[in-house]
């Protein structure tokens, strides 16, 4: 019998810690799959955040480090300029990413930094129990929003593609999610691309990933999945932001 699917090289065979319905068990895989398609593990080094990801070291069966709080696009300019030849990618979520290390992020992308970053954005801070998130929705009901967000009181939804669209540095740009097996497969093809981008030193490139956070959200998996395609890329559209990857 011919086989057709196996787990990734790149992927460890080990116990996912995230909670049931979550969506980084699916990314990782997806990560792992495009590494080992672009025969990169040898050569990768992720960059984890603190966040969920933070154990990310235990499931990539390539080198890993992990970097403070909000620090990731810093520590992975650090490695990837004094070590050219290697592959070099940030893991980070919507606290570790858009607020904490909002500077960093900025920085990183305006510079052109030849880096790439995997950014999951499930609206809330989900590690730390469900607080607002910089992406956290206009009336969304969080720890911190009991009544949901109000923009005259907490402002409004961060979206990072379009604010990272106007630098000059960022050669690639794109929001993908994964609550259907179409969208897995265009997640998979976009981050497949932003990864070649670094390889073909295009300069920065991030793919957002908008993913469910059930336990947080108070809902099922079914309902978070619902809850994604029927009010989350409302707010978050899907789609290329930018792509200067052809010029």
């Amino acid at each position: 019998m011919k086989k057709i699917l196996s787990k990734p090289e790149s992927l460890k065979d080990a116990v996912l810690s995230y909670c049931p319905g979550c969506g980084h068990g699916i990314i990782h895989r997806l990560i792992t799959e495009c590494i080992d398609e672009l025969g990169v593990r040898e050569k990768t080094i992720a960059v984890a955040p603190v966040g969920c990801a933070v154990f990310a070291y235990e499931y990539f069966n390539f080198d890993v480090t992990e970097a403070p709080h909000g620090r990731p696009p810093a520590v992975a300019t650090g490695i990837k300029r004094t070590n050219p030849d290697k592959f070099v990618f940030t893991y980070q979520g919507d606290g570790d990413i858009a607020a904490i290390g909002m500077a960093e992020t900025i920085h990183a992308a305006n510079r052109g930094e030849n880096i790439t970053t995997i950014f999951v954005n499930n609206a809330n801070y989900g590690m730390t129990g469900g607080q607002m998130a910089p992406t956290t929705l206009i009336g969304q009901i969080t720890e911190t929003t009991p009544f949901g967000r109000n923009p005259e009181r907490e402002g409004y939804p961060i979206k990072l593609c379009e604010l990272l669209s106007t630098l000059e540095g960022t050669a690639y740009l794109e929001r993908v999610a994964i609550y259907n097996p179409q969208n897995i497969m265009k997640a998979k093809k976009a981050i497949k691309k932003a990864f070649q981008c670094q390889i073909d030193r295009k300069g920065f490139s991030l793919v957002e990933i908008i993913s469910n956070c059930p336990v947080d959200w108070g809902m099922t998996p079914l309902d978070s999945i619902k809850w994604v395609e029927e009010t989350f890329i409302k707010s978050f559209p899907l789609g290329t932001v930018k792509d200067k990857t052809n010029t």
